[in-house]
């Protein structure tokens, strides 16, 4: 008869210090391999941990090497995410139609998504790849697709459905409204209340001022200042510089026309100027913002924010401009 505790099974029951690593390793969200590295989990929750994590598993190595620049603070990945809207500004400003940039976003998609595909089941690939772009990754992507293969779906996607002008504030919604919402989110937003995991006040109100920002210096100096091209399509512009309030004749806001006088008030008539701009750019903060805070049925990011966001300011322009 054995001296020691029997386990249900009639075993002799595995050593403290084994139940404390296996203990250790299941609040890591990992399993405790016999070399004591912890692996984690595939599941949902454990790629946000590692994703978020200062990679302990050494799963990007120069993550390790400039923790906080590259890791903590995600400055590589910002700067390209925030040029993109100045390339999108570029575009718009010199006529380049989306009939144009289309094939060649489609174009690039492939051996992008390819080489995607090939390091997602090539390990020795998937390690050559990291090396080389890994300042530009997250630890969730390293099992998991590359956030620039969402974010040319997402702009082929509002390039190929929507009026230019919508099209092309989406895309600078995307980049510079993401990139506030993440960075005062990181820095700010233990101290606000949490919209969802991963998502707090804090990103969200910095998401809403940026994009009201945004849509005020594009639907107001930008749009307005573009000459229009010989290959606009009719419907290529949607914002006039004014909001319908329910038909009627009369005016609100900077216009100096006589109808002016002759509106009833703000159940009939136009609103324009900077009334009409200041109402835009908040619907355009508001719609922004719950782009980037929802979860619209695990889709990444960069496909929802500018779908979303394409989405609202279309459908607002459609009742009221």
């Amino acid at each position: 008869m054995s001296s020691g505790v029997s386990t249900p099974t009639g075993g002799t029951p595995p050593p403290a210090s084994i139940l404390e690593a296996a203990a250790t390793a299941k609040k890591r969200g990992g399993v405790e391999r016999q070399d004591r590295l912890t692996v984690p989990d595939s599941g949902r929750d454990g790629r946000k941990e590692v994703s978020r994590s200062p990679s302990p598993a050494g799963l990007i190595p120069i993550h390790k090497s400039w923790g906080k620049l590259i890791h903590k603070h995600e400055v590589p990945r910002k700067l390209l995410h925030v040029s993109i809207g100045g390339l999108a500004i570029y575009l718009y400003t010199h006529g380049y139609q989306p009939s144009y940039l289309t094939p060649w976003i489609s174009l690039a998609l492939v051996p992008i998504a390819t080489a995607d595909y090939l390091r997602l089941n090539h390990p020795s690939f998937n390690r050559f790849y990291i090396r080389v772009l890994g300042a530009l990754m997250r630890e969730s992507e390293v099992r998991g697709t590359n956030g620039v293969v969402w974010y040319l779906v997402g702009t082929l996607t509002v390039l190929l459905v929507f009026p230019k002008d919508v099209a092309t504030l989406s895309i600078l919604l995307l980049s510079w409204c993401d990139t506030a919402a993440s960075t005062f989110g990181r820095a700010w937003g233990k101290y606000t209340p949490k919209i969802r995991k991963g998502k707090s006040l804090a990103g969200c109100l910095a998401g809403f001022l940026v994009g009201a920002v945004t849509a005020m210096l594009f639907l107001g100096s930008i749009v307005p200042r573009t000459p229009a091209f010989h290959d606009d399509t009719v419907e290529g512009i949607m914002w006039k510089g004014r909001l319908g309030l329910l038909g009627g004749e009369g005016v609100w806001g900077d216009s100096s026309s006589s109808t002016s006088s002759s509106s009833s008030g703000w159940g009939a008539g136009w609103i324009e100027g900077s009334l009409a701009l200041g109402l835009m750019s908040l619907w355009t903060g508001l719609v922004a913002s719950a782009s980037e805070a929802m979860d619209l049925w695990g889709l990444d990011d960069n496909v929802v924010i500018p779908v979303v966001s394409a989405v609202g300011v279309w459908g607002f322009l459609k009742v009221f401009g």
